[in-house]
């Protein structure tokens, strides 16, 4: 008993621990973002007298609304939406049919186009910048939304997490399905998509907030301030905002551009921690 008894209280004071420790580190990994949120509610007249401090005091919303007042913004949002969306749909797609491919079908090549697909984790994206950069550039297709969203469809972490997961999935509902002579399409379709919305929505928002943060791709690919994404187009005013507007513009415009990630994970979070919980449990 005292031994039982002792065996608990020093997991209870780990666990605390743990706890404790996790709360810490939440709130050092807040602190920036706070600060970021402050100084973009700030006047610049006061953040040039000094930056310090996390509560905006006095307050204004004059740096928001100094940034919506640009013609292009709007227009940079547009495309950052058509962009991610489009990319989403397509990437959930591509990895859900692959994935399945590999987990449940026999075909020839099925391991070494496997082992090819898991071999692109491990080529970095700058190194395929310039010979994609010519290619689109010799198809003319620079500056259009099809140059933007389909160099990054084929995404191989996202075909390695589908097909874990369709693997996970037990046999017997397919060959139930297969005895009431449903195709292999129906039973992809109305069987195992349906099972997959928890990995499916995993990795939808996962994808959707690489596309809307990608900054790289897009400053090559879109030249022109008409058809920039919104993290290129803010970039490229941070610099005049720093001189004419102040660096509460500068915040400002770094929190607009984050604000539609922070909504799209408040939102679909409970589905995030589902599928996060069912990967570890299987």
């Amino acid at each position: 008993m005292m031994t039982s008894a002792r065996t608990s209280g020093l997991r209870r004071a780990t666990d605390v621990l743990i706890l404790g420790a996790t709360i810490a580190f939440a709130i050092l990994w807040l602190l920036p973002v706070v600060w970021v949120v402050a100084m973009s509610l700030k006047p610049n007249t006061e953040l040039m007298r000094s930056t310090a401090g996390f509560l905006p005091v006095p307050f204004t919303i004059d740096n928001y609304i100094g940034l919506l007042k640009l013609d292009t913004v709007p227009r940079w949002l547009m495309h950052s939406l058509i962009v991610s969306v489009t990319m989403t749909i397509l990437v959930l797609v591509v990895s859900s049919m692959a994935g399945y491919a590999f987990a449940r079908l026999e075909f020839p090549f099925k391991k070494t186009l496997f082992m090819l697909v898991i071999a692109g984790l491990m080529v970095p994206e700058q190194a395929v910048f310039i010979p994609l950069h010519t290619m689109v550039s010799g198809w003319g297709l620079h500056n259009t939304h099809f140059a933007l969203v389909m160099p990054r469809v084929a995404v191989p972490i996202g075909v390695f997490l589908m097909m874990q997961f369709f693997r996970s999935v037990p046999k017997e509902l397919e060959e139930a399905a297969a005895i009431d002579h449903a195709s292999r399409l129906t039973i992809f379709l109305k069987i195992m998509l349906p099972l997959s919305v928890p990995a499916l929505t995993t990795l939808g928002l996962f994808t959707f907030i690489f596309a809307w943060n990608d900054f790289l791709w897009p400053l090559v690919s879109a030249t022109k301030a008409d058809m920039y994404t919104v993290t290129v187009g803010l970039a490229s005013i941070q610099t005049n905002f720093a001189f004419s507007e102040g660096i509460g513009a500068v915040m400002a415009s770094a929190v607009f551009a984050s604000l539609p990630i922070v909504l799209l994970f408040l939102i679909f979070q409970r589905f995030i921690v589902a599928g996060v919980a069912m990967s570890a449990g299987k």
